[in-house]
């Protein structure tokens, strides 16, 4: 029996997947980050150690021998060659941890290093071909087609992408509500609802809960389901930032299908993210945005996580098939 190691490590979680070659899961497990371009690598190779180590851990119950012939590390901003470097040496760390009870067998082949992108891609359809629209706290969109041809669109970051996103949504709103209360733009409950669900005096003090307080990308992000509740209740300024939140995602979908996918090819579409849980039906009106602009497509939700897509792609290495 073959076992392999899949890992999806993130800006705020690290999640292990144990497999056998009959694609059984046998443990999984999680640990915190593992995004070492934000926590440094010594942390990064704690949690990723920790998951595995709760994964197998897992997984003694069903077998007493765990010996791992292949690996796949889809990780928060891996795509350079110094970062796949980097990544490697972290793997030989792993090889030689006295933590981790079991024993390895692997061959620099057996190897698999990638983004994050394409864990969720391979994860969400179950085979490395499609698209994947990844709206949470950031927005990424990433496809793959039959010929291995690569597309990524957008995922660079707050300040310069992220369009679509829960971070874009929830500084959107906030805007409006400002420039409501200024008396700039139209009228809308968000003046009342952030001023609600903040306990604020007055809106004014968003300037002391943003600024003063220091909040970052992950705080600001949380507040995005103010106004998916605001535009669910029917605020006309609400509904417009969702909708414009859409349409950046179509835009960035489409533009991934014209360029590595021909114009009558079946392919599936799959939504990975917060935003997609939406009261506002936002899933809805992206699919129906889609398939009106290509009508070949099928707009789906994830069949499996990204670490489960991580273990497919070690084990598709193993076994030599899919050529990534």
């Amino acid at each position: 029996m073959n076992y392999i190691l899949g890992i999806d490590g993130g800006g705020s979680k690290t999640v292990c997947v144990l497999m056998d070659d009959a694609r059984q899961v046998l443990g999984r497990g999680e640990a915190g980050a593992s995004n070492y371009q934000s926590i440094g690598i010594e942390a990064t190779l704690k949690s990723i150690e920790s998951a595995i180590y709760a994964a197998v851990n897992e997984a003694i119950n069903i077998t007493n021998a765990v010996r791992i012939e292949a690996i796949c590390l889809g990780l928060a901003g891996v795509g350079r060659a110094a970062d796949i470097e980097l990544v490697k040496s972290l793997i030989k760390e792993l090889q030689n941890s006295k933590l981790l009870p079991l024993t390895w067998d692997l061959q620099p082949a057996n190897i698999v290093i990638c983004n994050d992108a394409l864990i969720a891609l391979v994860g969400g359809i179950g085979h490395p071909v499609g698209i994947v629209v990844a709206a949470g706290t950031g927005s990424i969109v990433f496809g793959r087609n039959h010929q291995g041809e690569t597309k990524r669109v957008g995922g660079w970051g707050y300040i310069l992408g992220d369009e679509g996103s829960a971070y874009k949504i929830a500084v959107a709103g906030m805007q409006a509500a400002l420039k409501a209360y200024d008396g700039r733009d139209m009228s809308t409950s968000l003046v009342d609802a952030f001023t609600q669900h903040l306990a604020l005096a007055s809106i004014e003090d968003l300037i002391e809960v943003i600024y003063r307080r220091g909040w970052r990308v992950k705080e600001i992000a949380a507040l995005a389901p103010i106004v998916d509740l605001a535009a669910a209740e029917g605020d006309e300024v609400a509904n417009k930032i969702i909708d414009d939140a859409v349409q950046e995602l179509v835009k960035a979908t489409s533009t991934a299908v014209d360029a590595i996918f021909s114009p009558s090819e079946f392919l599936e579409v799959v939504t990975t993210g917060s935003v997609w849980q939406a009261r506002c039906k936002i899933h809805e009106r992206f699919t129906a945005s889609i398939i009106k602009k290509f009508p070949h497509i099928k707009v789906i939700f994830p069949k499996y996580e990204p670490a489960y897509g991580a273990s497919l792609l070690a084990l598709q290495r193993l076994a030599g098939e899919w050529g990534i």
